[in-house]
């Protein structure tokens, strides 16, 4: 019948007595529920087998003779011993692979080699992070990572046509955003997981409502200003040759120079109503009212020689009260510097000397209608004025509590149990009853959120946090006050260092 039943006889090796019969066209080979400690030889001598059973044996390594084993499309090695698995297990044609309730901490590398394998079971060993190469597994339906110590799912899962994935019981506490791509996924097994993102009131809900929090996600991801995540640019350095580029690509450049040799490198300044030639002269319109030809009013002396370190730009007033700083105006007085200056000479900073007469308050002004990019400046300022306040609340709570806080702050606040716990360390039993959440309820309901917040709002309150420096309960629980919530929490502790 071309199938081999050994299961269940306690046998510590392959039995003798085989080699008698004509095992030659065996495609299905039982061994499970014995005592073998190694694959037996006679096993991989079977050329034309299909399936391989090894099911609760004590195995501890595979020999690399199986990959002799060239028709094999199934196996089963769950319920071992196994600290690893060969590479060679790799070049088989396997469809099907069960490595579950082992010792694996780690698969091999060549684990993409399997192009067609369908089903993985790596469930219940102590792996700790999933190959690179396990995305290359195109033809992969049903992967099971269940019961391991992973702590990062890899995005490129999201390119494999992936039916079933269980990573339940793990320690991821992020799903990437990409796994919104899995088009053909329709059953998804996250439970007893620390998951921060999605949060687990979403994760309850299934599938779809993970799937549309990871899409909202993505969508603000997207729209998030790139400067955020730059570096602050402490040099400027721009060729003349970019400057021609970039004057065919706006209709407005600005920048212009008689040198195609020279370069401009300046530092850049800190003022915020200085004149920051980091900003792209195309953002910077002129206005109707005055031509270039009266802009050129406006600079009054230039000494650019080459001993000079320094060059000062004065300016004079201009016949109209109402003087505005326009693009002309700052495409001509680059220009000039341009003109005067050697290489050697922009080691000093570009200095802007104001006359006494300037209108300095009508010129702030100026800036914020003709530039768009002040603006947005001052918006970006804010943004990073925000992140501080966030870094300090974090440090504020964490140096404390000896904790660490996830990523997500918000979501970790917005239970009022992390806030109770620092008002009671700054004055024990500041609140009398703190709802925590539990194992078999791991999410508190939001009543209880509530409750929580507010008992830790009276308790600043006690300790003496002034009214106009207390945040409101929805700051909390709907993560949109964050910045006043940083401010509370700060007043709290300024009030317990006073006494």
């Amino acid at each position: 019948s071309g199938v081999l039943n050994l299961s269940s006889r306690k046998l510590k090796e392959f039995p003798r007595t085989a080699a008698n019969h004509d095992l030659t066209d065996t495609v299905e080979a039982d061994l499970s529920k014995n005592r073998l400690t190694d694959v037996p030889s006679e096993i991989c001598q079977l050329v034309a087998l299909e399936t391989l059973n090894l099911y609760h044996n004590c195995i501890r390594t595979i020999p690399d003779s199986i990959i002799s084993l060239q028709s094999l499309t199934s196996l089963n090695l769950s319920r071992n011993q196994l600290g690893a698995l060969p590479a060679c297990l790799c070049g088989l044609p396997l469809r099907v692979l069960n490595a579950s309730n082992n010792k694996l901490v780690s698969l091999p590398e060549t684990i993409g080699q399997l192009h067609n394998l369908m089903e993985l079971d790596i469930s219940c060993n102590e792996i700790t992070a999933l190959p690179r190469h396990i995305s290359r597994l195109r033809a992969l339906r049903e992967l099971n990572v269940r019961r391991n110590l992973l702590c990062v799912l890899p995005e490129d899962l999201s390119e494999l046509p992936l039916v079933k994935f269980d990573f339940s019981c793990n320690k991821v506490s992020t799903i990437p955003v990409c796994y919104r791509k899995m088009k053909h996924l329709q059953s998804l097994q996250l439970e007893n997981n620390p998951l921060q993102s999605p949060p687990a009131q979403i994760c309850i809900k299934g599938k779809v409502h993970i799937f549309k929090y990871l899409s909202i996600e993505a969508c603000r991801s997207d729209k998030m200003p790139d400067s955020l995540y730059l570096p602050v640019v402490e040099r400027l350095s721009l060729s003349v040759e970019d400057m021609e580029q970039q004057k065919k690509q706006d209709s407005d450049s600005g920048v212009g120079s008689d040198n195609g040799d020279k370069r401009l490198s300046a530092t850049e300044p800190s003022d915020e109503d200085s004149l920051s030639l980091n900003v792209p002269m195309s953002h910077i319109t002129e206005e109707e009212g005055i031509s270039k030809d009266d802009s050129s009013e406006h600079i009054s002396s230039l000494t650019g020689t080459k001993g000079h370190t320094n060059t000062q730009i004065s300016k004079h007033t201009h016949t109209n009260k109402h003087t505005q700083l326009t693009g002309a105006d700052v495409r001509c007085c680059v220009r000039c510097c341009l003109q005067g200056r050697t290489a050697a000479d922009f080691d000093e900073p570009l200095r802007i000397e104001e006359d006494a007469h300037w209108p300095t308050e009508q010129t702030h002004k100026s800036l914020e209608s003709v530039d768009p990019q002040f603006t947005m400046r001052r918006k970006m300022e804010q943004l990073r004025e925000e992140l501080e306040l966030m870094e300090q609340l974090r440090d504020s709570i964490e140096s404390r509590l000896k904790v660490v806080l996830p990523e997500d702050l918000g979501s970790s606040l917005m239970d009022g149990v992390v806030l109770c716990h620092l008002a009671n360390h700054i004055r024990p039993r500041s609140v009398a009853s703190i709802h925590v959440p539990s194992p078999a309820v791991p999410k508190l309901s939001m009543a209880k959120c509530r409750r929580n917040v507010e008992n830790f709002l009276d308790a600043c309150r006690k300790i003496g946090v002034p009214e106009d420096k207390l945040c409101l309960p929805h700051h909390i629980l709907e993560e949109k006050g964050l910045v006043k919530v940083s401010i509370t929490v700060q007043a709290l502790v300024d009030e317990a260092s006073c006494t």
